[in-house]
């Protein structure tokens, strides 16, 4: 009999044709949006195997539902706090992600957030518009460039290592982070960087780019009194995960001109309601999360999924396994 595999999104192209080719009873929602909780619970019954995303929550109610033949999950993303991982480890189910496969592609997008905030470029595409484009001034529509400023990486990972190399060339001549850990001399001599207190890159950084996983103990880590702390003319980007920035704290912060501009590429929560007050601040530049959003990368990152998956029902150990 063939397994049972449940796939809650249409993929890339190629990965999709190779999914067809597969000798599976294939269960796939094909809508243009995340699969509904109640066709999910549904859907999710007798299945052997489960292709899932972010949009997807993975918890004991939906174990439950799938039945106890559930041998593997595979996610198509590198974050996993849509997922009780102990709820899975103790079934002994599977779980795989895809690790290491978005640094250049949400690096490129960090950089793009940090230019367009730094540059005003909501407000310029909106004065081309919006008819307001007139007569050249000296000082219209100024931004701010980053010749020999101080970038301040929170997380200096895989992406946050890959956004200060780029932003080094456009004339950022000082690197400091902070994190967890102090990096190896190595890595802190490719980017001429410097491990710093948390508050000192608050208030000596002059673009601040946040790139580190959402934990513990980052979780509300950019709250008023960080905000606080900055520079008045600071740049600073998210590109992480929505949560790391207390959000209500950040609209304060912008209303009482604490920061000079902000990017954003997540939010709490997702999707934004076009009803936010952050839409409202002509210096708070937000994209609907789309860090990964090039067809390399999602295409690398179904095809490692659907590696997940086919190892699972193997019984043999997943390519890129949570645990």
């Amino acid at each position: 009999m063939a397994p049972k595999v449940l796939v809650t999104r249409l993929l890339p192209p190629k990965t999709q044709a190779r999914l067809l080719e597969q000798n599976f009873e294939l269960i796939q929602w094909k809508e243009n949006s995340s699969i509904p909780r109640d066709v999910l619970l549904e859907k999710i019954q007798g299945v052997d195997a489960l292709f899932c995303l972010l949009t997807e929550k993975i918890d004991n109610e939906l174990l439950d539902r799938a039945g106890p033949q559930l041998k593997v999950v595979a996610t198509m993303s590198v974050g996993y706090d849509h997922i009780n991982v102990d709820a899975v480890k103790s079934r002994n189910i599977k779980l795989g992600y895809t690790p290491d496969v978005l640094t250049d592609s949400t690096a490129d997008l960090t950089v793009l957030l940090a230019l367009g905030a730094s540059r005003r470029i909501k407000e310029c595409i909106q004065a081309a518009e919006n008819g307001l484009w007139g007569k050249w001034g000296p000082t219209w529509l100024c931004g701010t460039q980053f010749t020999n400023k101080t970038l301040g990486v929170v997380g200096l990972g895989r992406i946050g290592e890959a956004v200060a190399k780029r932003l080094q060339a456009f004339g950022i001549s000082r690197v400091i982070y902070s994190g967890r850990t102090k990096k190896s001399e190595q890595v802190e001599a490719r980017l001429n960087a410097k491990y710093v207190p948390f508050d000192t890159l608050l208030t000596e950084s002059d673009v601040i780019v946040v790139c580190c996983a959402l934990t513990k103990e980052t979780e509300n880590l950019f709250d008023y009194k960080a905000f606080s702390k900055m520079k008045r003319t600071v740049v600073f980007v998210n590109s992480a995960r929505g949560g790391i920035v207390l959000q209500d704290d950040l609209v304060r912060a912008l209303e009482e001109n604490l920061i000079g501009a902000v990017g954003l590429d997540v939010t709490t929560p997702e999707p934004l309601p076009p009803t936010h007050k952050l839409y409202s601040f002509p210096n708070c530049l937000i994209l609907p999360h789309v860090g990964s959003a090039t067809m390399e990368t999602r295409e690398n990152m179904a095809n490692m999924t659907l590696e997940n998956i086919l190892a699972g029902l193997k019984e043999e150990k997943l390519p890129y396994s949570i645990y």
